[in-house]
């Protein structure tokens, strides 16, 4: 299992992202965290600006796609997609994330 972060600059588009990947069974289940403050050098300006966080579960083979379909859907140029590996976890919960992103 991976664990995805990413964030959004509104709740809105978190939710609709995160309904598509669940939608096509590419993550288990998003959790959109409350907005909060993001600073950030951005065209050589530093920025200031509310985000929402959402951290996803899914397994590692399904992250270039779930890359992919942020990068389609995400309205930031450079939206910061990052996984880690989750290498110890309760087992049933694991094996739901397994199950859930399987195929159809």
């Amino acid at each position: 299992m991976i664990v995805i972060y990413t964030t959004y600059p509104n709740k809105d588009e978190a939710r609709k992202v995160s309904e598509a990947l669940i939608d096509a069974r590419l993550v288990a289940c998003a959790n959109i965290l409350a907005g909060h403050e993001s600073l950030y050098r951005w065209d050589g300006k530093v920025q200031n600006e509310t985000e929402v966080a959402v951290i996803y579960k899914t397994r590692d083979e399904l992250f270039p796609e779930v890359e992919k379909i942020i990068k389609s859907l995400h309205s930031y140029d450079v939206p910061c997609v990052v996984a880690w590996e989750a290498s110890r976890g309760h087992e049933p919960f694991l094996q739901w994330v397994h199950e859930e992103t399987g195929a159809l």
